[in-house]
């Protein structure tokens, strides 16, 4: 224990009280035992601490702060230099509005690239999502503010999120979902794992022996605080059994009851207890000495950072006939109604009330461009407006140069929900096919935090993924389009050429009651790669305003052993007129073995800045992780001895170098599937549910049980079918979409979550809102019509009570 003086002065009940927070956003406190109150709050692009005398509530009700580029556009940048700076920069405002923790970073991997919140993850891969994550925390945590690595873990999808259990065999778990974390438990330390809502193979976040205990503690060292997701919390006693120290928010009498039983009864051991009580001790002891003093920082400095996030995230993703930068002179036809109100940042917990926001109309006519504007398209509507197309077209025809600004709204992906496809809405993709019939040399600027399918490429000339570029994101794209900035993003997921072809299509996001992660470790560039897939924008690809030359490529051994490391080292040459960025990306490739792998791995990579004309050597180091994979027989990493090639170059799809090395390695068990499975090996496109159950077992039912009865772990949505469940879910979709607002997207996330949460979760996050006998009624209306009469007058006597107190709640949330 870290700090065992000051626990064992606590009294039972204090040490019940202090393992679940105080309300939504402040922990426990006793100023007697020189532990303040602490607060933590949402991230991970920016502070969304809640304002309590705001008026209305809300997600957007938060104090001013500075909107960063979401995650995914972040990530884009490949550069951890640049997300260590936006870190420190966190915590100073953190400092200055007395917060102790961020929440962040999300590092889930980008199973489906349907996920409602990808835009708050960085990539689909692990090694990349994982450097991303410890960068981010290293920065944040420089500064004396904690963060919260999250969600721990397989939190891909959104839809059931709160009950689906993700069904993942153990060498995906290990080689994909857990990679990034472990990479940031280790290269970071982060002060705390925030765990996930869902069940991974059977078990929820907050009750995973084997993922916390095991394996984060037991194998990566993470000697933090793990804290729930806000309503993770399942039972109480078995998620302090299982390491979850911290429940998130309150749940106020409902477990600290609970927790004093069990200790009573010896169910629940002291000195599990303690050892929770422990870990929120240490976390507001590190809290504490920033909490003594004033802070400060500089919001122009911080919006200039963010500006310069956004124009190293940016991706050129097309630029036929060298389109871009726009010429001196030209004739401009502006055109999308985002160029003025820009989609800027994700919709959901994440919501940042920007200081400022720039737009790229503003920004454009600041620097001088020559332009017309025409809005195109009512943003709050996917409708095609002809009149507002006819003024498009004519405007398009009378320019030198046509750019659309489009992508997807806050209506079309955010938290709480999944993207049914991933096209965009009907009346952008038609202005820009008209445009692009207009005028040839039409330009796309492209925002959202996900990946679209974008039927007009191929009559397009040019395509800057602005993604979603934060409160300075406007400003970072007319620099890019007028060529005084030279993008040097690169994609950090495959854009495939249709949603057809995504490895997920057709199996996400599963739900109710299971989904099934059955393409195992082909995610993303590994899927597409072993299927021999054509895609539209491979993973890693972005265009620059000059060229680069690989050469030189130098391998420090050509056979070593699996315990030894190799240095890779090549040259990377400005061949352009003018200064850029290159991202060298080196993969890995088993060109033989007995389990089934991908065809190339990305194991490291570096960003380079480069004069014209301008050389630099980069050197990167492999371990054996670079050629291991995990071994299910030994529960460990291991290597098989073979030939591997080492690849360097531009992206996934443009090898430049290509080098190989033999690996020899002691002999073990491998696993073999290739009569059991042969899918995996040979026709990745086609894996069925047969071969996903000959490689982890037997499957559970992905259904719910016909009459099964309702319970507290239930959500409303089980009771669809129902008599009165269904009425009952009608009644409330109703009243909850009337809730949030467009802008922020939380009147979407609360009318698609309202019917998931589990009725648990009335009782638990609603400080005594929703009574425990509130609940029991509600379960006797929706399990047996005998029943609802004595249920309603439950739920009637609870009425008064509920009125009275939930002015309060809504002030803490």
């Amino acid at each position: 224990m870290k700090y065992p003086e000051i626990v064992e002065k606590l009294t039972l009940a204090q040490k019940a009280r202090f393992v679940s927070g105080a309300d939504y956003w402040h922990l426990e406190a006793d100023e007697a035992l020189g532990l303040p109150q602490i607060m933590v709050t949402d991230g991970p692009n920016g502070l969304r601490k809640q304002n309590p005398n705001a008026d209305g509530v809300g997600l957007g009700n938060s104090y001013p702060a500075t909107a960063f580029p979401n995650s995914a556009t972040l990530g884009c940048s490949w550069d951890p230099d640049l997300i260590v700076r936006e870190g420190k920069a966190l915590g100073e405002e953190c400092l200055k509005e007395k917060v102790s923790v961020l929440l962040g970073p999300g590092t889930n991997i980008k199973r489906a690239p349907t996920c409602g919140r990808n835009f708050e993850y960085f990539s689909e891969d692990p090694y990349l999502s994982g450097k991303c994550a410890a960068a981010w925390i290293n920065g944040v945590q420089s500064m004396g503010v904690g963060a919260s690595l999250k969600h721990f873990a397989c939190n891909s999808q959104e839809a059931f999120r709160m009950v689906v259990d993700e069904i993942v065999d153990e060498r995906a778990l290990r080689e994909l979902y857990l990679t990034a974390f472990e990479i940031a438990v280790k290269e970071s330390k982060p002060w705390t794992i925030m765990n996930c809502y869902n069940r991974v193979n059977g078990l929820y976040g907050s009750e995973q022996v084997h993922l916390q205990q095991e394996i984060a503690r037991g194998e990566w060292g993470f000697d933090g605080l793990f804290v729930t997701d806000w309503g993770a919390s399942v039972d109480r006693v078995p998620g302090l059994k299982a390491g979850t120290d911290l429940e998130m928010p309150s749940s106020g009498a409902y477990n600290e009851k609970k927790i004093l039983a069990a200790v009573e009864s010896g169910e629940l051991p002291m000195d599990v207890l303690d050892a929770a009580v422990d870990n929120v001790v240490a976390l507001i002891m590190k809290s504490k000495p920033q909490l003594e003093q004033e802070h400060s920082f500089d919001q122009a400095a911080h919006h200039a950072l963010a500006q310069e996030v956004a124009e190293q995230s940016m991706q050129l993703l097309k630029n036929d006939d060298n389109i871009l930068p726009l010429k001196k002179g030209q004739k401009i036809a502006v055109i999308g109604e985002m160029a003025k109100f820009p989609r800027y940042q994700g919709a959901g917990s994440s919501v940042v009330n920007p200081f400022k926001i720039d737009n790229a109309y503003w920004e454009l006519g600041k620097r001088g461009a020559d332009f017309t504007y025409a809005k195109g398209y009512d943003k709050g509507k996917d409708v095609v407006d002809d009149a507002l197309l006819a003024e498009a077209v004519r405007q398009a025809k009378a320019a030198d140069v046509a750019v659309v600004f489009a992508g997807l709204t806050e209506e079309f992906e955010g938290e709480g929900y999944d993207r049914e496809d991933i096209r965009m809405p009907n009346c952008h993709n038609t202005l820009i096919l008209e445009v692009a019939k207009a005028n040839p040399n039409t330009v796309v600027v492209l925002a959202g935090g996900s990946v679209v399918e974008m039927p007009w490429i191929g009559e397009v000339k040019g395509l800057l993924n602005s993604a979603l570029g934060g409160e300075a994101g406007g400003a970072a794209v007319a620099r890019i389009l007028l060529g005084e900035v030279n993008p040097s993003g690169k994609t950090t997921e495959t854009y495939p050429l249709s949603f057809k072809e995504n490895p997920t299509y057709g199996n996400y996001p599963g739900g109710p009651v299971t989904s099934e992660h059955r393409e195992s470790v082909y995610l993303g560039y590994r899927y597409y790669d072993a299927a021999k897939k054509d895609v539209l924008f491979p993973f890693g690809f972005g265009l620059s305003y000059t060229t680069f030359e690989y050469s030189d490529l130098k391998l420090s051994k050509k056979t070593l052993k699996d315990t030894d490391t190799l240095t890779v080292s090549f040259k990377v040459t400005n061949t352009g007129d003018r200064a850029g960025a290159e991202v060298a990306q080196l993969y890995v490739a088993d060109l033989e073995s007995t389990i089934f792998r991908p065809a190339q791995e990305l194991k490291g990579f570096r960003k380079v800045w480069l004069e014209p004309g301008e050389s630099k050597e980069i050197t990167l180091t492999l371990d054996k992780r670079a050629f291991a994979f995990f071994n299910v027989n030994t529960n460990d990493w291991c290597v098989e001895s073979g030939k591997f090639d080492i690849r360097v170059g531009a992206s996934s799809r443009d090898v430049k170098l290509q080098g190989t090395v033999t690996v020899k390695a002691e002999p073990v068990e491998i696993p073999d599937y290739r009569e059991s499975a042969p899918a995996y090996y040979n026709d990745v496109a086609n894996i069925s549910r047969a071969d996903f159950a000959a490689l982890y077992g037997p499957l559970p039912a992905n259904e719910r049980e016909p009459g099964k009865p309702i319970d507290i772990y239930c959500c409303l949505h089980d009771a669809m079918d129902t008599k009165w469940g269904g009425r009952i879910c009608k009644l409330i979709s109703g009243a909850m979409s009337k809730f949030g607002s467009a802008e922020n997207g939380d009147g979407k996330m609360i009318a698609a979550m309202a019917l998931q949460i589990p009725i648990r979760n009335f009782i638990a996050m609603s400080m005594g809102v929703f009574s425990e006998e509130m609940a029991q009624g509600l379960l006797d209306i929706l399990n047996d019509d005998r029943s609802s009469a004595k249920g309603l007058g439950k739920l009637l006597k609870g009425i008064p009570s509920a009125i009275a107190k939930l002015p309060a709640l809504l002030k803490a949330i």
